[in-house]
């Protein structure tokens, strides 16, 4: 690991700063202190996202999660229409891990450190430049405000990113409002702690879906809207009554937006990039985030560390360039998916019977599982293809 410096008016120096410590944020310092740069990690205090906590078995291999973090391994899910049909779909040759992000992302900081970052508690402020183009970034901690320098920033600071309003150019991303709700986990039937129930219904959501989702000895209960009159309060508490869940103990409350669309810059052609919810990296319609986040953290830690190498800020675009080469066209599906499906009650009446169908199936978690659409079974593609049209054009009944 390399120091930070000392500057002459008593700022200190480091390679990289990153603004942000949740799983992007984390990554991208691991990876930076783990090559030998001086890092800062700066992570705001009592910040947990609300998320289902789920991570497919790839995240779990590139990024070395031990077996001590998955509090539950999901073998199901169940995808339930507004006629309370439900589909339910067995994953096949593996599973689905669950984590508590209130111990998760303390951990991913911990390994950080670990590799040499510094932790440090604090709440990004600004962002100025020294003449010759060395960052000068202002957080706030409890000692007050505290200025470092920086070759570079990696912004993984949320959604709605204080750094990017200020390194960025402005930029209308599409958000979905989540809130959930971590309740004990119930014991017994009809209640099941290996499988995730998604509920397409426009009572609980108009534009997006509800969960439940299994921690082990808590439950994520949740639901997401863009809509801003939406009752997201109320949808949840309606989705406890109805699958009786309502008398269970609520441990905690969270809500937060989440973007639903890649930023179209992810750095400011100087000395910084961006990753996580600050760079969009949530997937349209599933609303999953922790695998793209890490992703991206990694990606950005590269493109800052090949920025460092050669002074070129034009390294800081192949964060942006490697990500959509890997997952923009997964995105781009998913988005039209989203604006279809979700519109109406009668179409999610109709998506959830399509999920009936075994090549759907099959498709969609092995693209979820490995991250990347399934090119090896092309009849199977075409079937589906067939019968979405069937289903388009009201040829199937739902």
């Amino acid at each position: 690991m390399r120091n930070a410096r000392g500057g002459a008016d008593g700022d200190v120096s480091y390679d990289a700063v990153v603004v942000g410590g949740g799983p992007a944020g984390a990554t991208a310092a691991h990876d930076l202190a783990r090559s030998g740069k001086s890092v800062l990690l700066i992570d705001r205090a009592g910040r947990i996202k609300p998320c289902g906590g789920a991570i497919p078995p790839r995240l779990i291999s590139e990024f070395e999660i031990p077996d001590h973090l998955l509090v539950a391994r999901i073998s199901a899910a169940r995808m339930i229409a507004p006629s309370d049909q439900h589909v339910d779909i067995p994953i096949e040759n593996g599973f689905v891990g669950m984590v508590d992000r209130e111990v998760f992302d303390p951990w991913l900081r911990t390994r950080a450190e670990k590799a040499g970052a510094h932790l440090v508690q604090g709440a990004f402020e600004d962002l100025e430049r020294e003449p010759g183009g060395t960052a000068i970034v202002t957080y706030r901690s409890d000692a007050g405000l505290q200025r470092v320098r920086a070759r570079v920033v990696v912004g993984a600071d949320g959604a709605l990113s204080p750094l990017a309003k200020v390194a960025l150019p402005a930029e209308k991303v599409p958000f979905v409002f989540a809130y959930h709700e971590i309740i004990e986990t119930p014991h017994g039937v009809p209640f099941d702690g290996r499988r995730c129930d998604v509920i397409y219904n426009g009572e609980t959501s108009p534009d997006f879906y509800a969960w439940i989702f299994p921690h082990g000895q808590t439950t994520s209960v949740g639901t997401g809207s863009a809509n801003k009159g939406f009752s997201l309060r109320g949808a949840v508490s309606d989705v406890r009554q109805r699958h009786g869940l309502a008398g269970l103990k609520t441990i905690r409350r969270e809500g937060a937006p989440i973007p639903l669309k890649p930023r179209r810059r992810w750095d400011d052609g100087r000395n910084v990039v961006l990753a996580g919810d600050a760079a969009g990296v949530v997937a349209p319609a599933s609303g999953e985030g922790i695998y793209y986040a890490m992703l991206g953290g990694r990606l950005a830690a590269d493109a800052a560390a090949a920025f460092l190498q050669t002074g070129d800020a034009r390294a800081l675009a192949g964060a942006r360039k490697a990500f959509m080469r890997l997952h923009g066209r997964v995105f781009w599906v998913l988005g039209i998916m989203q604006y279809f499906w979700y519109s109406s009650d009668k179409r999610r009446e109709r998506f959830v019977t399509i999920c009936r169908d075994k090549d759907v199936q099959s498709l969609t978690f092995d693209s979820y599982m490995n991250k990347r659409l399934v090119r090896s079974k092309p009849m199977a593609h075409v079937r589906i293809f067939f019968k979405d049209m069937a289903h388009l054009l009201g040829l199937v009944r739902a």
